[in-house]
């Protein structure tokens, strides 16, 4: 590849700036101007003004990643990444860039890859040069202090740890632990507490001093990267540039790359059976190739897999699901490192399909020779390539923060000319170079891995870092030379051209009765429709919901499991003819839901009518296929038992929610109904469930009143003809359970899976209203920084802290939650004392700081959706929620503004103050007895007073609300109130067949 660096060192344009390129290609419909620059200390640099934006952003990419840890100290690139945030010389407090990030309404994070680095931060515009300041710091005099270095080992150790039981990165370890040994790629990336502390100390290694000069010899700007995204104009963001980021020194380093694969010919033709976490069956095909990045204007892999992982008429998956092996596949190819990646084939098995896996990779193979004799075709390459120029063109906004983060990496692969629009604009026809890719797959060059429980007899080795069970062999040669001479299949051939690409993609003219706020333009005792024309993004899209609710959905168990069933055979027979809509860029979710179904469809609009009427089609004639059925059961079942193998704080969500909800199954409760889950019950349901139902629509976009109202009929006319209209007590929303005043519950769940256990501590407030709503976010805006700097940097209690509201059904509290390796009374209690800790941190707010607070609340509440979706989403909320408040934003904000520190102080001794005589407090304690787990009887870990002496908090009080263990959760909710249903928040009437009672 020529890289970038090599055009611009030879341009000479001022004394600071060496390389400038005011000639980026954008999309015609983009209004955001763009500059490339290079920094006299060789830093490449896109400079982003966008006049409109509301939040400003900034990303720096480090050519570096774990490749390149020391072989003696694994994790060490890693661990910089969680070291560099924590105080340089110039600003040496450990929290001050999160806690300046928090008062400004920014967010911040990191990660690490293989061969790159990425820092990435967002804050409101008024703040940004100081926020760039602070953060150009850590790459020019990052301290490491050595108390931060202790504390942040256990950080990263904890993240480890969450990691551990993850199958996704247990499988990616072993891909790694499997290939040369000699090569980089074989290393442990993320690091733990032994790698990073005690195998270096009993080899005399002062970690410290080797995390200095990790960074001493690999943070040099000639190989960073960074994107600056803000309000102001080019030369101003240019200045800026150069000011904060000059000072980082050039060390004239060689930007790593590995042009040798790490799956070599000796690691190659290879098969692996895997024994999973999870009850889950996966094939995995993998092909090694070269790094293609240099080829990203003929794009041959994604011709390539594009066809093999396509789901219409002819394709691999179609023919799978036919024989009952497959649920889903998918084809692509990943950059694993600079210099080398793999094309990968990924099958999701049946039951029966994990024993015919040798039958599925011939398949795969014979559809690899279908290409080969089909010959590349242009027609199909001109499809993509146009697909990809429309793309471009009519792509939504990204957020500050994620565009950043997005291209920061493109500027180390591709000319500054082409950083935007590399992966979109094809322009290179190149048949023989797809063909070249398309000659390495071959059998004798796979990896061939299947996962499942039911090789656990047989795996006889054991990875190093995560414990993943295995057994490896070479793959025979009586089976190579079977597949090279599979020859074809008669069921497999190229897709047809693709039908649903927009004959147009102009906007429609202004409605003249379109108003600000989404209206109702039909509305019958069946069906209502809501229509906004968009005047926003002005791009030739259109979102279209439907919610479909009925009483009968979660009237029990059974009828939830037939509901979510249905769903999953409805969205199974609609793959082939719908997956092409889907590349042609109109989509479409179908999803269950607690009360019925929801359809959503998005992209461009012209022929969303077609794409949605082959929907209701086979809605409205939908039989349950009996093969397809016992397959995707046994499927929906797996899902039900693997629950319990769930990440802790996803655990602790769930049994929060079920609590607190007037009606709630669990997963217990579902799996019990198992057996009278039928083909005969699932049809009648589906037939009560068609002829009880109430549908709300939303059309948002580029559409009129009458396109909106042609859609929806599309769908009334389709519904069957006997459909009992719902009156208004059966459309009544959800009601959540209202905690005792003064009281405080606790649920225990054990679980074996995870050595990491979870407490999760919700404090009720009460009903939603405006000033309700904005007194309590401005709270925990408050207290946001101080929750992260304490329990997790301080008191290092997990890597998992999270602090927000939870708002469901109209009602809202707080919710704290930790993962944590001790016990959860003992990280309650830590919890506790935090809270406690606070009132007297509210307390002493100056003024300023309270100010601040306030300015970055209204500055997120104001904040513009960038996508129209995101814009779609927030109408489509108010809608479903029946509260109908469209300015909300508005709204809130001036009352916002008139919220004083006396009265947010107030709230906290009312809601949070372990001594308030009014506190609503049930906690959830997920409780690990796996080996190592907190909860294990031959373990005791966190009862005991905690290993930082450095804690700052005060000592809590007795808490005088009497705890109540709760032994069984229907019995809790029998003896609850119910809160009342928010009305909505103007006149119009909720629905029902006969409207108001």
């Amino acid at each position: 590849m020529t890289m970038l660096v090599e055009r611009e060192q030879a341009v000479e344009v001022g004394k600071d700036v060496i390389y400038r390129c005011d000639s980026i290609k954008k999309s015609s419909e983009d209004r955001r101007e763009y500059r490339g620059i290079q920094l006299r200390n060789r830093l490449k640099v896109l400079l982003v003004s966008d006049s409109k934006t509301d939040k400003s952003a900034a990303a720096l990419s480090v050519a570096v990643g774990h490749l390149s840890d020391p072989d003696n100290i694994p994790g060490m690139a890693h661990f910089c990444e969680h070291m560099l945030f924590l105080g340089t010389k110039k600003y040496p407090q450990e929290n001050m860039y999160k806690k300046f990030l928090s008062e400004n309404g920014g967010i911040s994070n990191a990660s690490t890859s293989t061969d790159k680095t990425v820092y990435f931060f967002d804050v409101i515009p008024e703040h940004f040069a100081s926020a760039l300041d602070i953060f150009a710091q850590f790459f020019i005099s990052p301290l490491f202090t050595a108390s931060a270095t202790d504390r942040e080992l256990n950080a990263v150790n904890s993240e480890n740890e969450k990691n551990i039981c993850n199958d996704s990165r247990r499988l990616y370890q072993l891909d790694k632990s499997t290939s040369d040994p000699n090569h980089p790629f074989h290393k442990f990336g993320t690091g733990n507490r032994d790698t990073l502390e005690t195998t270096p100390r009993t080899m005399g290694i002062d970690v410290r001093q080797e995390l200095l000069e990790f960074h001493s010899k690999y943070y040099s700007a000639n190989i960073m990267t960074l994107v600056i995204l803000g309000k102001e104009s080019l030369d101003d963001l240019e200045k800026m540039a150069v000011e904060k980021f000059s000072e980082i020194q050039d060390k004239d380093v060689v930007k790593p790359s590995w042009p040798q694969h790490p799956h070599s010919e000796d690691y190659q033709g290879l098969q692996m059976n895997i024994v999973p976490v999870k009850d889950v069956r996966n094939l995995y095909l993998d092909f090694p190739i070269p790094d293609t990045r240099t080829h990203y204007k003929s794009a041959p892999l994604y011709y390539i897999t594009q066809l093999i992982g396509h789901e219409g008429p002819g394709s691999l998956l179609s023919l799978l699901k036919v024989k009952g092996w497959c649920n889903s596949l998918d084809s692509y190819s990943q950059c694993r490192g600079r210099g080398f990646a793999v094309c990968r084939i990924s099958v999701d098995l049946t039951e029966n399909g994990i024993n015919h896996t040798d039958d599925i990779v011939e398949l795969v193979f014979q559809y690899i020779h279908m290409l080969n004799k089909e010959g590349i075709q242009k027609w199909i390459f001109d499809e993509v390539e146009n697909i990809s120029v429309a793309k471009f063109r009519f792509q939504d906004k990204e957020e500050p923060r994620d565009f950043v983060k997005n291209y920061v990496n493109n500027i180390q692969d591709y000319p500054m000319e082409e950083i935007l629009s590399a992966h979109f604009h094809l322009t290179e026809w190149k048949p023989q170079l797809i063909q070249e890719f398309l000659s390495m797959l071959t059998p004798q060059r796979m990896r061939m891995r299947i996962i499942g429980k039911v090789f656990e007899s047989i795996c006889d080795q054991t990875e190093k870092w995560y414990g993943t069970k295995y057994h490896l062999e070479k793959i025979s040669k009586e089976k190579l030379d079977r597949l090279n001479e599979c020859g074809l299949n008669e069921g497999l051939h190229l897709p047809a051209v693709n039908s649903f690409l927009p004959d147009s993609l102009d906007l429609i003219e202004s409605d003249p009765e379109s108003e600000e706020y989404p209206m109702i333009v039909y509305d019958t005792p069946l069906m209502r429709v809501w229509y906004k024309q968009d005047d926003e993004y002005f791009l030739p899209k259109m979102n279209t919901f439907f919610r479909f609710v009925s009483p009968i959905v979660n009237f029990d168990p059974l009828n939830y499991n037939l509901n979510s069933l249905f769903i999953s055979l409805l969205k199974d027979s609609l793959n082939e003819l719908t997956y092409a809509a889907e590349l042609a860029g109109v989509n479409y979710h179908i999803q269950n839901t607690k009360t019925g179904f929801s359809i959503r469809i998005d992209g461009y609009n012209s022929k969303q009518h077609v794409l949605l009427n082959c929907i209701m089609e086979k809605l409205a004639t939908f039989q349950v296929n009996p093969e397809r059925f016992s397959i995707l059961k046994e499927n929906y079942i797996r899902k039900l038992r693997n629950f319990d193998a769930e990440q802790p704080h996803e655990l602790s969500s769930f049994y929060l929610n079920m609590m607190l909800s007037e009606v709630s199954w669990s997963k217990k409760e579902c799996l019990a109904m198992k057996d009278a889950i039928t083909v005969d019950n699932l049809q009648d349901f589906i037939k009560n469930l068609l002829t009880k139902v109430h549908i709300e629509c939303f059309v948002h976009g580029n559409a009129s009143k009458k396109k909106a109202i042609q859609l929806a009929s599309i769908v009334e006319q389709k519904m069957p003809k006997n459909i009992i209209p719902l009156l208004s007590q059966q459309l009544t929303l959800i009601r959540e359970i209202q905690l005792d005043r003064g009281s405080h519950y606790r649920l225990e769940i054990n679980h074996t899976v995870h050595s990491s256990s979870c407490v999760l501590i919700y404090l009720q407030y009460g009903l939603q209203s405006t000033s309700s709503n904005v007194s309590i976010e401005l709270l925990l805006q408050i207290l946001s920084e101080p929750c992260f700097n304490i329990l997790r940097t301080k008191e290092q209690l997990g890597y998992i802290v999270f602090r927000g509201i939870h708002r469901v059904n109209g009602v809202q509290g707080i919710r704290i939650l930790v993962q944590s390796d001790k016990h959860p009374s003992y990280v309650e209690s830590r919890i506790e004392a935090f809270l406690w800790h606070m009132d007297d941190y509210i307390n002493k707010l100056s003024d300023q700081e309270y100010d601040s607070h306030r300015n970055s609340l209204i500055a997120q509440k104001l904040k513009r959706p960038k996508m129209m979706l995101g814009r779609s989403n927030k109408f489509w909320s108010e809608i479903s929620s029946q509260q109908y408040h469209f300015d909300r934003e508005n709204v809130e904000v001036k009352a916002l503004r008139d919220v004083t520190k006396n009265q947010l102080h107030n709230l906290y001794k009312d809601i949070l103050s372990i001594s308030s005589p009014s506190r609503r407090k049930l906690s959830v304690h997920i409780i690990s007895s796996a080996n190592g787990g907190a909860g294990n009887p031959g373990i005791v870990v966190g009862i005991e007073k905690s290993k930082n002496s450095n804690s700052e908090l005060l000592p809590v009080p007795e808490d005088h609300s009497a705890m109540i263990k709760i032994e069984d959760v229907a019995t809790f909710k029998s003896g609850k109130s119910l809160f009342q249903l928010i009305p909505p928040y103007t006149n119009i009437p909720r629905k029902g067949a006969f409207g108001k009672l």
